[in-house]
């Protein structure tokens, strides 16, 4: 009888160690299990990350394309604006160009001189070449001022355009302040040596004689030679003096022929007065 209570005691033994087996098996095969999951889950989100990181790097360089993109496009539209500026200005100044050379309204209607006194309005509008009913703008101003300047008596011409349709000539004339012996004739000149005309009578002016300027220059709008226009200097400083001097318009004449041998002749008096050289002038016209 012990026999067979100690046979069944090893039998259940051996149940329950088997069964603790099969328990420890399972609980192992699940713990594989989970490890495996794991594992995976692991796995998943590192390539879920990746994916995403791929994801948002795409979007981040598509959004870096679209911001170049629109710069370019930005630029592009900026330049043809730009473009389309410049040529409606250039059509703008264009047409007004187009319009002034043409329109009526700017044809020349009216031209006048001023502060000429030796030569007269008629003379300076042929000299310029310009007509009325010619377009205002059609000429250059240095042009027809240099026509102008053609005739010895003036110095100096402004042109001014006077819109609509009046052109202004404003002259700076030369004046003759002595006359000049010149084969039986007289070539007024001005201070500045300037032959300005030839005549037949000399106005009452002072009469230089003795000139070294050879007959072939004495040209209306050319000057004395250098020699002459040294002593053109001392003429100034002996009239100043005769001036000052109470002969005030009463010298006919002036011989320059040598420089330290200037004397003077006043008809009035039918007086000869030998000045010698520039100097002392005050003395010598007592």
């Amino acid at each position: 009888m012990k026999n067979g209570q100690a046979k069944n005691k090893t039998i259940i033994e051996e149940k329950e160690r088997k069964k603790k087996e099969k328990e420890r098996e399972k609980r192992i095969k699940e713990k594989k299990q989970e490890t495996l999951k794991d594992e995976f889950d692991l796995e998943t989100e590192t390539v879920l990350q990746m994916t995403n990181r791929n994801r948002i790097k795409k979007e981040e360089e598509k959004r870096k394309q679209l911001s170049k993109e629109q710069r370019r496009r930005k630029k592009r539209n900026k330049r043809i604006k730009t473009i389309l500026k410049i040529i409606i200005f250039l059509g703008i100044i264009s047409g007004g160009i187009v319009f002034a050379l043409t329109s009526p309204i700017f044809n020349i209607k009216d031209i006048k001189v001023i502060n000429n006194n030796q030569v007269s309005q008629d003379t300076i509008i042929s000299l310029s070449g310009l007509n009325a009913d010619e377009n205002i703008f059609k000429f250059y101003s240095n042009n027809i001022e240099d026509k102008i300047k053609e005739n010895p008596y003036i110095e100096d011409v402004k042109v001014h355009r006077k819109i609509p349709n009046t052109i202004e000539i404003d002259v700076k004339e030369r004046v003759a302040k002595y006359s000049v012996d010149y084969m039986g004739k007289y070539a007024y000149i001005n201070t500045q040596g300037y032959i300005l005309e030839i005549a037949e009578d000399n106005k009452k002016m002072p009469i230089i004689q003795g000139i070294s300027t050879s007959e072939e220059e004495v040209i209306p709008g050319k000057r004395l030679n250098n020699d002459d226009l040294n002593k053109l200097e001392d003429v100034i400083k002996i009239l100043d003096s005769a001036n000052e001097n109470g002969l005030d318009g009463k010298v006919t004449s002036i011989d320059i022929s040598n420089k330290n041998e200037y004397s003077i002749y006043i008809e009035e008096e039918n007086k000869k007065v030998h000045l010698g050289d520039s100097t002392n002038l005050s003395n010598k016209m007592l």
